[in-house]
């Protein structure tokens, strides 16, 4: 893919992940609205985060199934996409048999032990909750069958270098949350959560199928692990898998510490973690989805430069764009989740909770962005095995930091021990990094970074300043605050931007010099 090529992907991945996160941050609003942070929402979000391992983690864009799909048929169809082989159908075929059975088998064990799960990963949460949560984790258990599928289906459309249908998927499960909440919520109460969350992860399977049929692949029953290309398919996806699920153990961790805290902890974890992925999703998703079969391309031609080329411009880009993100979190927080989310049943100390929780998470968009591009280049050399050791090392990590910091900090100790484990995930995959890519050459990283960080605390002190006159001269109402917010934005990206460009980073003149040229 040539770089005007990438813009090009990168800017429509961007739309439609813009619009699939309005559409979640809608469903937000409206779950909120409906239920605020109360033992409801916290119940739902409990259980949500079991069949999350398969829809989001497992099968979403970036997730193992997703990864192992695009490493291995991205190599076998590189030279041979116009007229599929008859046996790259049939390893496809085995692939999906195989994992509709192993995730059937899961999504079966989930709905059965569903009551003892919860009270494991909540064990200091009320029985009222404890019950009320397993009853949403049988009603969401099929989603485990979904997960695995769809991330195939992600794999194969992204090889033949279609993003649209998996980057809008999301956008269906957030709408049939929403409708089943205005429209059966009164009936059914939270467990319409349940219902519509299901009904959503089936649609955004079902929307993959014509592309994937129209790329010629067929869907039949195929049970061979002999084919030629399982073994590869096997060392690429069971490391992921588990390192992912390790990644899912943090979470559970979080969890265990968060149930001992008052009554919306961790609703409000969760709504600081939706909060900070509508700008990383978008930017991880159009970014990462639409160069990683580059990153393998490249492996497999063994075009070092190349590969050096678009990591650094990745991690830069990410960089530039996550930076100004991070200022206006941490100068914003509590005006922006007021404007929000605080109507309904999420009142004022919901707004202030969520914001203790957002703001020490905030931290850790600067290392996620690093870290998930060098994972990719790992997984484009076919190695799984050492983010998967990486990620065991941090379930220890996460646990200690939790320990230490849930005391004094509550929320906040939660989301600060996640921005310290991501930290600590960057820096040791770019140590071993090394042993693929002899000369990565991420040092070059460093004089661009340090003028995004002056850039970014020049953006600060604008945003501080524009803050403290508006305060003097303006009511304190939620149409004001919320017309503050865009109005200092406007004022200060472009200052960010402004000044990025004058320090001179090549990243940012190249964006802005492309967003012009489409102007």
């Amino acid at each position: 893919m040539t770089k005007p090529g990438l813009f090009k992907v990168v800017s429509l991945i961007a739309v439609v992940t813009i619009l699939s996160k309005i559409a979640g941050f809608v469903r937000d609003l409206v779950i909120a609205g409906a239920y605020g942070a109360s033992v409801s929402s916290d119940a739902y979000f409990y259980a949500y985060q079991i069949p999350a391992l398969a829809l989001i983690l497992l099968g979403g864009l970036g997730g193992p199934f997703h990864t192992a799909t695009i490493a291995v048929f991205g190599k076998r169809l590189v030279n041979c996409k116009d007229n599929i082989p008859e046996h790259e159908n049939k390893l496809l075929s085995s692939y999906m048999t195989i994992t509709f059975i192993l995730f059937s088998i899961f999504s079966l064990l989930i709905g059965l032990f569903a009551l003892p799960i919860i009270k494991i990963i909540a064990s200091g949460a009320s029985p009222e909750l404890h019950q009320m949560a397993a009853e949403f984790l049988v009603l969401m258990s099929p989603i485990f069958i979904i997960g695995g599928l769809i991330g195939i289906f992600y794999g194969v459309l992204n090889v033949y270098g279609k993003y649209f249908w998996p980057s809008i998927s999301p956008l269906i499960a957030s709408v049939a949350i929403i409708v089943a909440i205005v429209g059966f919520g009164g009936s059914c109460g939270a467990t319409s959560l349940a219902i519509g969350t299901l009904v959503g992860s089936a649609g955004m399977l079902l929307v993959q199928l014509p592309q994937f049929f129209k790329a010629g692949f067929k869907i039949k029953p195929v049970l061979n692990f002999k084919l030629d290309g399982m073994k590869h398919i096997g060392e690429i996806l069971f490391p992921a898998m588990i390192g992912t699920t390790i990644g899912q153990t943090n979470i559970y961790v979080d969890m265990f510490f968060v149930s001992g805290l008052p009554e919306g902890g961790w609703t409000a974890i969760v709504y600081a973690n939706r909060l900070l992925q509508l700008p990383i999703g978008v930017l991880i998703t159009a970014m990462l989805v639409p160069i990683f079969p580059m990153f393998t391309e490249f492996v497999a031609r063994q075009e070092m430069d190349k590969l050096r080329y678009y990591a650094h411009q990745a991690i830069i880009s990410l960089w530039f764009i996550s930076f100004p993100v991070l200022v206006y979190i941490l100068m914003f927080s509590v005006d922006g989740i007021r404007v929000l989310l605080e109507r309904g049943e999420f009142d004022r100390n919901d707004t202030l909770l969520v914001s203790h929780a957002l703001i020490f998470l905030s931290f850790s968009i600067i290392p996620y962005m690093a870290r998930d591009t060098i994972t990719r280049i790992f997984y484009a050399f076919d190695d799984s095995k050492t983010p998967l050791y990486v990620g065991l090392i941090a379930i220890v990590v996460n646990a200690v930091m939790d320990w230490l910091l849930v005391g004094p900090l509550g929320v906040g100790g939660i989301t600060l021990s996640t921005t310290i484990v991501t930290t600590f995930n960057m820096t040791l995959l770019i140590i071993l990094i090394k042993h693929k890519v002899k000369d990565l050459s991420l040092s070059k990283l460093l004089l661009p970074s340090f003028k995004i960080f002056i850039a970014g605390l020049l953006m600060a002190a604008l945003c501080y300043l524009l803050n403290f006159v508006w305060n003097l001269y303006i009511p304190d109402t939620t149409l004001y605050v919320f017309l503050k917010l865009i109005f200092i934005a406007i004022v200060a990206f472009p200052f960010y931007t402004i000044i990025t460009v004058f320090l001179g980073i090549e990243e940012s003149k190249k964006i802005v010099g492309k967003v012009f040229s489409k102007i």
